[in-house]
């Protein structure tokens, strides 16, 4: 299982750099890293399928933590997070 992600900022219309990102495996922190200039992180994890906690500590004065869970089968997976001050969502990507 490989994840990548992309934040996007919806309220500027612009990538977010600079967002920090933590995948989780039961305990064990698997991947870890900061979005770049164009809101990406392309290898955030290579881990094992199965359950995992992706959190997000995006830029906003309401939001300092977006944690998803989510079950990751074999193969890639891409899952992006749309942030606005007082707004988000995600979705698996492609």
């Amino acid at each position: 299982m490989t994840l990548s992600t992309h934040v996007l900022d919806t309220e500027r219309g612009k990538p977010s750099a600079g967002v920090r990102v933590e995948v989780w495996h039961g305990g064990k922190l698997v991947g870890s890293g900061e979005t770049d200039v164009n809101g990406r992180i392309q290898e955030l994890a290579d881990d094992d399928a199965g359950t995992y906690r992706i959190v997000f500590h995006p830029h906003s004065p309401f939001f300092h933590r977006v944690e998803l869970e989510v079950e990751l089968g074999e193969g890639h997976h891409h899952i992006p997070l749309l942030v606005s001050s007082y707004g988000c969502t995600t979705y698996r990507g492609s």
